[in-house]
């Protein structure tokens, strides 16, 4: 399965409690959306992305200009009018993939495993959640969270949609992935976060 993929990269980040733009903070020597970017280029299901920018993120869209990817400028009113609003300016129908711009280990074995699994389950939504307790096992924070079978997760804001529903208002089939995995595990949302994520990848590279 091909899929187009969007990365979010509209938001305040206000918890990171900086004037400094979240998708451009330095992360082991690169920005955090450096890495998402990587990830997509190496998947083998991906076979173009954009960018979703706003007026809070000017930095990041130029850096993202300068690299020549894609992107598309909403109004950043909040991630569902967002995704609806660029997948109308892009004209995507089909499977959409959708992650966020601070997962900084996240790779493109990782995305062809999600991309495998939406295809597998026959569902037209996709969310790959994180037990809540591994988080906060690990001093990480835990800003969004979903309940999946009667369970909440921490949301980890790697998602598949078909792009058909989400212009519509009609329910939406849902599946899930719960996982411990390194490559989600680690969202940037505080100051903190992004320590602790930078000292565990340390050593788990370093090893």
């Amino acid at each position: 399965m091909d899929i187009t993929a969007i990365v979010m990269a509209g938001g305040k980040g206000t918890r990171m409690n900086s004037a400094e733009e979240k998708p451009m903070m330095i992360f082991r020597g690169n920005p955090l959306i450096n890495y998402v970017v990587a990830a997509i280029n190496q998947s083998k299901h991906i076979k173009n992305f954009y960018i979703i920018t706003s007026n809070n993120t000017p930095n990041t869209e130029q850096h993202c200009k300068n690299k020549g990817w894609n992107i598309i400028h909403t109004d950043a009113k909040g991630y569902h009018n967002d995704l609806k609003q660029a997948a109308h300016k892009a004209n995507l129908i089909g499977p959409i993939l959708t992650t966020p711009a601070d997962i900084p280990a996240i790779t493109g074995k990782f995305l062809d495993k999600v991309v495998n699994e939406f295809e597998q389950c026959k569902k037209d939504f996709l969310a790959v959640f994180v037990p809540i307790q591994k988080r906060l096992d690990l001093g990480l924070s835990i800003s969004s969270i979903d309940e999946y079978r009667g369970v909440w997760y921490a949301v980890s804001g790697v998602n598949i949609i078909n792009g058909t529903k989400i212009q519509k208002d009609d329910k939406i089939e849902t599946s899930a992935i719960i996982t411990e995995e390194t490559e989600v595990l680690f969202n940037i949302n505080t100051q903190k976060d992004r320590e602790i994520a930078q000292k565990l990848i340390n050593k788990l590279t370093t090893h």
